[in-house]
C-alpha cells in the first residue's frame, strides 16, 4: 500500500467567497474519465498560445472527458462538491509529437477548457487560485459500483451525458500536471495522485451524447470519435499545487 502525499506547506490563501485553504491543496476523490479522438486543427484552435494538441493519429488529437465526485477538499475548509471536466493532451512548443498514453502518465498536461462544478465555494476555488474556466451548474452521478453515468447542466442547458465502465484498478503514485491561462498568463499545476488506478485503451465501454449548451456546440464541431482512446478510473488522494507560469524552471 502507497503512503499518502499529504500535508501542505504554503501560505493560505483565502477566496473571494471567504473560505481559506491551504497551499498544495489535498483533495480526496473518485474519478472516471475517457479520451476521445477530435480533429487536430479543431483542437489547436481551443488552446491559447504557447500549446499544440497530443497527436494521437494523422489529422487527430483528443479530447479528455473527467467526472469527479470530490469527498475532502482540503482539511473541510470547503465542503465536497461535484466537478466534470472538459481538457485538452497537450504539450508546450510548436508541434505536438508526444503519445497520448505518455500524456496520461505525466509526460505532458491538459489545458482546462471548461469546468462546471456544483458549488460556488468549489467554483470560486478552481478560478481565483488556478483560473480554470469554472461554472457552476448541475453536476449528477448515476453509479452502480461498476460503471458511472454523469449528466451535466449549465445554465439549464445539457453539456452533455457521458458512461464509463470502471477498469480493473491498482495502488499507484503518479503526477500529471494541468495548464491553465490566469491574469493573461499561461500557468503549469503540478498534480500528484496516491491511491487505486487504471485504465483500458481503445474501447467501446465510454460513450457520450452531447447536449444544447454552446459548449456543446463546440464540441460537437470537432469531429469526436465514438470509441474510446482510453477509459480510467482512479480513486484516492489528489494534491494540486500552486500553478507558476510555464516559462519558469
Amino acid at each position: 500500500m502507497t503512503d499518502p502525499v499529504g500535508g501542505t506547506t504554503a501560505e493560505p490563501f483565502t477566496l473571494s467567497t471567504g473560505e481559506t485553504v491551504d497551499l498544495p491543496l489535498s483533495t480526496d476523490a473518485a474519478m472516471t474519465g475517457a479520451a476521445f479522438g477530435a480533429n487536430y486543427g479543431g483542437v489547436r484552435e481551443l488552446l491559447p498560445e504557447g500549446l499544440v494538441p497530443i497527436r494521437t493519429a494523422p489529422g487527430r488529437a483528443a479530447v479528455t472527458f473527467l467526472c469527479v465526485e470530490y469527498r475532502r477538499i482540503g482539511a473541510g475548509e470547503i465542503a465536497p462538491y461535484d466537478e466534470f471536466g472538459v481538457l485538452l493532451p497537450a504539450v508546450r512548443g510548436s508541434t505536438g509529437t508526444v503519445p497520448l498514453a505518455s500524456a496520461l502518465r505525466g509526460g505532458a498536461g491538459g489545458y482546462v477548457w471548461y469546468l462546471p462544478v456544483t458549488t460556488e465555494p468549489g467554483r470560486a476555488l478552481g478560478v481565483d487560485v488556478w483560473g480554470y474556466p469554472k461554472a457552476v451548474g448541475d453536476v449528477t452521478f448515476d453509479d452502480d459500483g461498476t460503471r458511472r453515468r454523469t449528466t451535466v447542466t449549465v445554465d439549464g442547458k445539457r453539456l452533455l451525458t457521458v458512461e464509463i465502465d470502471r477498469p480493473p484498478t491498482f495502488g499507484a503514485r503518479l503526477s500529471a500536471s494541468s495548464f491553465t491561462v490566469k491574469d493573461g498568463t499561461l500557468l503549469r499545476a503540478p498534480l500528484e495522485f496516491v491511491g487505486d488506478v487504471g485504465g483500458w485503451p481503445f474501447s467501446r465501454r465510454a460513450s457520450y451524447a452531447l447536449g444544447d449548451h454552446p459548449r456543446a456546440e463546440r464540441l460537437r464541431r470537432l469531429d469526436l470519435g465514438s470509441r474510446a482512446l482510453v477509459r480510467f478510473a482512479a480513486d484516492g488522494e489528489f494534491t494540486i499545487r500552486p500553478g507558476r507560469p510555464v516559462d519558469e524552471p
